[in-house]
């Protein structure tokens, strides 16, 4: 640690060409003084208090120097480049500092000078101290947790799935290749690694008869397998040929054999790393979003929901400029317990699990203890509520709000069945009733009409023979005659001969009545 005395504050105002005044250690001398000076005594001493700088913290060394300097010079100011570090001075010391633009380029110009301004230090110490510092500072930055090296988990499973993709490209070609010569054996054996390891130990398909595969088989295929090679359609391809993809054969065993064991590794490295989160959303699942995060650290850092939709950022914002509906997961679709509900349950299972799943990262990345106990309880109270869930369907199934669904007893009944032929018809269907309502319609529509027709054709026939037409009476007419019938019937008789002539007169009235409607 060294202190640096300000000799001429005019100068240090101009900040633009503050550098020209540490052109030279002469003239650095000038401008800046050194007050005090304390020597580290080993390496780690110096590594310890150069972390607790970069961290912005207060080393215990540092405290003491500037506890002598409060007790001496309590009215000064003290320049500091770290404004953190100067905040946290303040508070504990009570120590007014500066941090400015001007001490920044004051900085950049006592280190251009340091040899200069300290006395008493040769400049090969000086560089060999420099840069073992420099490596142990960066070797503590990459070692910031050795237990926690989760680049080994980013890189496994960015080459487990090229493994997956190789893999896959690999047995496609050889099935292809050796299909020319025995196409029959590609749909026989459906395993692509049985397939390749029949395909290295037989070679040729004339060789099925007398050679023994019940290592790599079963007996049933095994004897469908030499039954279809005597009447294989395949074309004969040479011996060159057959060893060719005989070497094919032996990388994809290979790659598969490393692939297991790539597994392996990356199964115990997760359980090492982040045990809590493999418990909650597996190896593979866990791994994928700690390599879409970047580390294990700034996957703590997410929330919930952003962790829900990892690896769904093109869904996502593609819904957001379209306006539709946004995604519900992202790599957690893949989790075991995502897997198990409902596709109606699946995106309150994901939002649940992406929740318990944000606690158990960040347990893992930043607790002490190395226990998957909180994982195991948290996928427990996920699994309960996924089985409320599905019994909620049943109960809604049921008709009862409150009791579980009961199942009935099974009663056979026999019901025979007759063919509807009103299915066949492509009309639409038609109630009883309302076909009997139609029908009177109709009815009254065609009489109505037949009226109509009666009266045109009357009238027609009465201008062709030049004879008045004899036009309705309204009901005015018909009200006066009713009223002299009731005043014919209140008059007493007065003779039989009169009744008559009454009698024939109103049997006229209504056979005219009758003519005329």
């Amino acid at each position: 640690f060294f202190l640096l005395q300000v000799l001429n504050e005019k100068k240090l105002q101009e900040v633009d060409s503050l550098w020209k005044e540490f052109e030279t250690p002469e003239k650095a001398n000038k401008i800046v003084k050194l007050k005090h000076f304390e020597k580290f005594q080993d390496t780690t001493e110096a590594l310890a208090a150069s972390t607790a700088l970069v961290e912005g913290k207060l080393s215990k060394n540092l405290k003491k120097i500037l506890k002598k300097i409060v007790a001496k010079d309590a009215h000064e100011q003290l320049a500091v480049a770290d404004a953190k570090l100067g905040g946290v001075i303040k508070d504990k010391l009570n120590l007014s500092c500066i941090h400015s633009p001007m001490v920044t380029e004051l900085m950049r110009g006592i280190r251009s000078q340091v040899e200069g301004l300290i006395t008493g230090l040769p400049s090969r110490e000086l560089s060999a101290m420099c840069l073992g510092l420099a490596h142990s500072l960066s070797r503590y930055k990459l070692k910031f947790s050795p237990d926690k090296v989760d680049t080994m988990i980013i890189q496994a499973i960015s080459l487990l799935d090229d493994l997956d993709k190789e893999l896959n490209n690999y047995i496609m070609r050889c099935r292809e290749w050796y299909g020319w010569h025995f196409p029959e054996l590609g749909k026989i054996i459906t395993d692509n690694l049985t397939y390749c390891k029949c395909v290295r130990k037989v070679g040729d398909r004339s060789n099925f008869a007398a050679s023994d595969v019940s290592d790599i088989l079963p007996e049933e295929i095994e004897e469908d397998v030499k039954a279809a090679a005597e009447i294989s359609m395949g074309t004969e391809v040479s011996e060159e040929d057959i060893n060719n993809i005989i070497h094919l054969c032996d990388q994809v065993i290979e790659i598969s054999e490393y692939r297991t064991q790539l597994y392996d590794y990356l199964k115990n490295r997760m359980m090492a790393i982040a045990p809590n989160l493999t418990v909650m959303v597996g190896e593979l699942v866990g791994a994928r979003l700690i390599a879409h995060a970047g580390s294990l650290l700034n996957l703590a850092k997410h929330p919930a929901s952003t962790v829900q939709l990892l690896g769904a950022e093109k869904a996502l914002f593609r819904a957001l400029k379209t306006k539709r509906d946004t995604p519900k997961f992202g790599l957690i679709y893949h989790a075991s317990l995502v897997g198990q509900s409902n596709t109606k349950n699946k995106g309150k299972i994901s939002r649940m699990l992406a929740a318990k799943t944000a606690l158990t990262v960040r347990y893992d990345a930043l607790g002490e203890n190395t226990s998957a106990e909180m994982g195991a309880e948290n996928r427990l109270k996920v699994e309960t509520r996924l089985r409320l869930l599905e019994e909620r369907g049943i109960r809604r199934i049921s008709g009862t709000g409150k009791a579980l669904a009961r199942t009935d007893k099974y009663q056979n009944k026999s019901e025979i069945k007759i063919f509807d032929p009103s299915g066949d018809s492509t009309l639409p269907t038609v109630s009883k009733k309302r076909k009997i309502q139609e029908v009177e319609d109709q009815d009254t529509e065609v009489a109505v009409k037949a009226k109509k027709f009666k009266a045109e054709t009357k009238e027609e026939t009465a201008v062709e023979n030049d004879e008045p037409v004899k036009k309705k009476k309204k009901k005015k007419d018909k009200e006066k005659q009713a009223e002299e019938e009731e005043v014919l019937s209140e008059e007493p008789p007065t003779s039989p001969t009169v009744e008559n002539t009454e009698k024939k007169k109103k049997k006229k009235k209504k056979i005219k009545n009758e003519d005329e409607d």
